[in-house]
């Protein structure tokens, strides 16, 4: 009996450990039309998370919408999409200024890369020995790549105070990272930088800007629903009732 149940140990101990060195650490997958959301994984008080961004493939190069939270994965993601899409990537706009987002800014910069955040995020980052973009963004910028124009949009604080959006009018696709959480999301995650008093006022916003997104990607999580924002904005109605007087 002992045998057995030592056997048992031992192979409920090798799944374990097979599970944890199998768990992919990138994963791409197809959105729409030139557009992909590349996911990476970090760990946040204790259990693995997965940040999702977006990377856009153009006929002028790939666009990528913040980096990698692996930094291991750095380099595969940059070989991933060229394996995949024979281009390189030329640009990268990060949202906000937390490592989940610019964290691979140096690297990227050494690769030649226009790395782009705000002049508010390049301040931020700097105050915390965070990584700085190349090129800064003074106010909501329009970008044309290839056949593809978006438009950055600062609504106003949330997540944190430099917190922008990425809007596809044409596409009718909202990279929204941190500001919108998943509709897996059971709270607001973290509030280390948030005003949770301006967050809703910001969310309408860009609701009344952003009309009838298709797709909303959020910074974490399931990025499938479009009421990840209706969401978002429930989540800080609850946390108000809990901690406002």
């Amino acid at each position: 009996m002992r045998i057995i149940v030592s056997l048992i140990g031992c192979i409920l101990f090798l799944t374990d450990l097979l599970g944890q060195t199998t768990a992919p650490k990138l994963i791409i997958t197809h959105l729409s039309g030139d557009f992909y959301i590349y996911q990476t994984y970090n760990t946040y008080k204790g259990s693995r998370i997965s940040a999702n961004a977006m990377y856009l493939v153009t006929d002028k190069g790939v666009v990528l919408f913040d980096t990698p939270w692996d930094t291991t994965q750095f380099q595969p993601l940059i070989d991933s999409i060229q394996a995949r899409h024979q281009q390189k990537v030329v640009i990268c706009i990060a949202t906000h200024s937390h490592e989940d987002r610019t964290g691979g800014l140096g690297f990227l910069n050494q690769k030649g890369v226009k790395t782009y955040t705000t002049t508010h995020t390049d301040k931020i980052s700097k105050e915390n020995g965070r990584q700085s973009a190349r090129y800064l963004i003074k106010n909501d910028t329009s970008f044309e790549v290839g056949k593809y124009r978006f438009q950055t949009y600062y609504a106003g604080q949330g997540h944190t105070p430099d917190n922008v959006v990425v809007w596809f009018e044409k596409e009718r696709i909202l990279y929204g990272g941190c500001l919108i959480k998943s509709i897996e999301a059971k709270d607001l995650g973290n509030l280390a930088d948030a005003n949770v008093k301006e967050w809703a006022f910001t969310l309408r916003r860009i609701q009344t800007k952003c009309l009838h997104p298709q797709f909303i990607i959020t910074g974490h999580d399931d990025w499938t629903s479009k009421q990840s924002i209706n969401h978002t904005l429930r989540l800080i109605k609850e946390f108000k009732k809990k901690n406002e007087p």
